[in-house]
C-alpha cells in the first residue's frame, strides 16, 4: 500500500509523522508477528519480539538507505531479532538443517499412471489436479479453516513461505530478500506446499461430498 510512495513515507517517519507510523503498524504487524512465531515459542515472546523490532524500525529509519523496500527492510530486521529470541529459548532450527522440505514427494504417486502404462507418469483422469486459486478458495469459511489447519501441518519453511506469498501477498523476490533463501529454493517451496495443500482440500471435500 506504500510502497508507490516510499520516499515520503519514509520522509514522514524520520519526521515523527505518528499517524503514517501507525498505518505501517496496522499493515505489518499480522505478516511479522507470523515471521515470529516460527522462531519464538509463546505469545509473549511473539509480541516481545514485534514491539523489539518497531523500536528498531524507529530508531534506524534515519539510516535506511532505500537498498530494498521499507517492507523488507522492516521484515529482515523482525526475523533477525525473532531468530536471537529463538536462539536464547533453544527452539530455533538451522535453515540449512530442514532440507527434508524440499525432498517430500511433491505428488502423490496414485496420482499418476504406473510404469506397465503406456503413458508412464501422465496424469490419471482423476489424478489430475485443480487450477490452485488461493482467493476464490478462500471465499468459503470451512475451506479456509481446512487450508489454515493444513498450513500449520506444513514442514517449517514451507509453511512460512505459503504464508507470505498466499495470506500476506508479499511477492517472490520480497520473500527471498526476508527468509534468505535462493529464486529456486522459495519457488520449490511454494510449490511443495501448495500441493499439500490442495491434497487436503481435496480430502475435505471428497469427505463432504460422502456425507452427502
Amino acid at each position: 500500500m506504500f510502497e508507490g510512495d516510499q520516499a515520503d513515507l519514509v520522509a514522514a517517519l524520520r519526521a515523527g509523522d505518528e499517524q503514517a507510523f501507525a498505518s505501517l503498524v496496522r499493515a505489518w504487524t499480522p505478516t511479522m508477528q507470523r515471521l515470529a512465531s516460527r522462531h519464538v515459542r509463546t505469545q509473549a515472546s511473539v509480541d516481545d519480539v514485534v514491539q523489539e523490532a518497531w523500536v528498531a524500525v524507529i530508531r534506524g529509519i534515519s539510516n535506511f538507505r532505500g537498498d530494498a523496500a521499507l517492507r523488507t527492510w522492516a521484515m529482515t530486521i523482525l526475523v533477525n531479532i525473532a531468530r536471537k529470541h529463538g536462539a536464547k529459548e533453544a527452539r530455533t532450527i538451522p535453515w540449512s538443517s530442514l532440507a527434508d522440505d524440499e525432498q517430500t514427494p511433491a505428488e502423490r504417486p496414485s496420482r499418476f499412471l504406473g510404469a506397465d502404462d503406456k503413458w508412464a507418469g501422465h496424469w490419471t483422469s482423476a489424478g489430475t489436479p485443480a487450477p490452485w486459486s488461493p482467493e476464490r478458495l478462500l471465499l468459503s469459511a470451512e475451506i479456509r479453516e481446512t487450508l489454515l489447519a493444513g498450513l500449520e501441518r506444513l514442514p517449517e519453511r514451507q509453511r512460512l513461505v505459503v504464508a507470505l506469498r498466499d495470506i500476506d501477498g508479499i511477492g517472490p523476490d520480497e520473500v527471498c530478500e526476508i527468509l534468505g533463501v535462493s529464486e529456486g529454493n522459495q519457488r520449490v517451496l511454494l510449490h511443495r506446499g501448495r500441493v499439500q495443500l490442495r491434497a487436503e482440500l481435496e480430502d475435505f471435500i471428497t469427505a463432504g461430498a460422502g456425507d452427502e
